[in-house]
This record gives structure tokens, C-alpha cells and sequence, in this order.
């Protein structure tokens, strides 16, 4: 017992000192930025990822906004387990926690943000009727970790270009109020991570849905991670999509597989393997690799 207790111990020595962080410079002035207009704000969407809807969410975020209504806004769904999804929505009802399941690429999935806000104003919005007053705007306030797709859904939701957007973290860097509608404006974030990550799992993940920049841990890492994870899946879509017979090789011996197969090699002939690695990374983020989710309800 004494030896188990000690590799356990050791096991998580191992993971405090690889633990992944990535917390830069703009997401602390991102952060004073919101506890600055925090006030003006009446509903908070927070838009997470609906492969790891917890390790997507930043308590950060949520302890700033602990007095508003919030609406978490799960994105993604194109790219998750149906099945686990379902799951979760069940979870976050248990749990009494507001949170829809959306696909940001879909327009009247998206719609269903601003429906939601819309309901969680009612009561407010009809004190000002009774009066006689014409009821102000929903402020909205969209925040989250990077490359969850925030300014895609603003986009969708405006139907316009009113957010930058782009497949990599730490594209918005700048805070805007977004004319939605006439009863709705919104306010567009930077993606700000948890100052803290847990586990070396769990930045693994956030680094395997480009949360994380690749150049932080390095793709070969997040590749070799991808490969294992899909392997204990028994992927039939990694299978076919490299035409692998078998995945009873390591994450290795299967990078190098899929790199001839791809007939990625140096010009010595050597398979090149930083390149197969950022083709499975690409792959698997535009959802080549099949439907999967990384976590599942406590």
C-alpha cells in the first residue's frame, strides 16, 4: 500500500509540474475592463465549449458576475457527442443552472441565445411597462474562454461582420457595446482564460479545442494526446480517414503511420512529423475526425 501511495504521490508531483497555464497580459486588462462595466450589464452569456462544458467555464468570470443573470451558452454541438450532450443538458437542469446547446454555424440555433436573455428580462421589462415607460435595452455581456466561437455567434446574431473572427485564441482584444436589436445590445469580450487550470488533462483538452495556442505546449504533444484519446475510442473516423487498418500501435508509431499515408515526408524521405501532427490537430478541430466529447457529467 505504502508503494501505491507513493507512485500516486509521485503521479501528481508529475502533473503540478506540467500543469498547462496561459494567461497573458491582455486578458488581465480584459478582466479589470468587465469589473469596470459589470454594472451597465443585465444578462451575461457565457459561452463555453459543448465538448468540456466545466473546464470551459472560468470562475473568474463568474465570480465578477455573481449578481447577474447568467446564461450559459454550450456551442459546438457540431463537433460534440450527441449522446453526452444530451447528457449534460439534463445535468445543467438537475443542477439549476440556465444552459442551451448550440451550433454557432447554425442560424436558428443561435437565435435561441437572445430568446433565452429575452425571457430572464421579462419581469424587469414589464415593471417599466406598468408605468407607462418604455422599457430600455437588454445589456448583454458575452464572455468566455478563447475560440469558443463568441464573435462567430455575435456575428449570427447581428447578421453582420460586428465581430472579428478566426480559428485561433486571442483574436478579440478589444471591448465594444454591439447594437443586436432594438430591445438588445451587446458587449463583445476578449477570451479570457482561468488564471488556473487544474490538471494537465484538463489543459490538454482546453489545448485540443485551440483554447490554448499550439505554440504554448507545442502540437506534437496535443497531437500525440488526440491520437491516444481517439485511440481508447476504438475511432472508426480516425480509421477512415487515414485509412489505418488497425490502431493496436502507439501514438507514436501512429503519427508516423498516417504521415505515410499522407505521404508527409522531408526530403530525405523521413516522415515529416511536426507536419502530421498540425494535420491531425486541423483535422480533428474542423470535426475530419469525427464526434466527440472529452467530458462527461460528475
Amino acid at each position: 500500500m505504502r508503494t501505491e501511495k507513493k507512485d500516486s504521490l509521485k503521479r501528481q508531483e508529475h502533473d503540478l509540474s506540467e500543469r498547462i497555464n496561459w494567461f497573458p497580459g491582455h486578458m488581465t486588462k480584459a478582466l479589470r475592463e468587465i469589473r469596470q462595466k459589470i454594472k451597465k450589464v443585465d444578462v451575461i452569456a457565457e459561452i463555453r465549449d459543448a465538448r468540456i462544458p466545466l473546464s470551459s467555464g472560468n470562475q473568474e468570470l463568474l465570480d465578477i458576475a455573481k449578481d447577474k443573470a447568467r446564461l450559459i451558452v454550450l456551442n459546438k454541438t457540431n463537433l460534440a457527442d450527441k449522446k453526452i450532450c444530451r447528457d449534460w443538458e439534463n445535468w445543467f437542469s438537475e443542477n439549476n443552472q440556465s444552459a442551451i446547446f448550440v451550433n454557432a454555424l447554425n442560424a436558428n440555433s443561435v437565435r435561441k441565445i437572445a430568446d433565452n436573455c429575452r425571457k430572464m428580462m421579462k419581469g424587469k421589462w414589464d415593471k417599466f411597462k406598468k408605468k407607462g415607460i418604455t422599457p430600455p435595452p437588454l445589456r448583454l455581456l458575452v464572455v468566455g474562454i478563447p475560440n469558443t466561437g463568441k464573435s462567430t455567434i455575435i456575428n449570427r446574431l447581428t447578421k453582420r461582420n460586428a465581430a472579428k473572427t478566426g480559428d485561433r485564441p486571442g483574436v478579440t482584444r478589444h471591448q465594444e457595446w454591439i447594437v443586436l436589436a432594438k430591445d438588445i445590445e451587446l458587449l463583445d469580450t476578449p477570451g479570457i482564460m482561468p488564471p488556473r487550470i487544474e490538471t494537465l488533462e484538463q489543459g490538454l483538452w482546453l489545448c485540443s479545442i485551440h483554447a490554448i495556442k499550439d505554440e504554448i505546449v507545442g502540437k506534437e504533444k496535443v497531437a500525440t494526446f488526440l491520437i491516444d484519446f481517439l485511440k481508447a475510442k476504438d475511432s472508426e473516423d480516425l480509421k477512415k480517414r487515414y485509412q489505418l487498418d488497425c490502431l493496436d500501435h502507439n501514438a507514436d508509431e501512429l503519427i508516423l503511420q498516417i504521415g505515410q499515408r499522407l505521404n508527409y515526408k522531408k526530403q530525405k524521405g523521413s516522415i515529416d512529423y511536426h507536419k502530421t501532427c498540425n494535420q491531425i490537430l486541423l483535422d480533428f478541430r474542423k470535426g475530419l475526425l469525427g464526434q466527440y466529447s472529452f467530458e462527461t457529467p460528475p
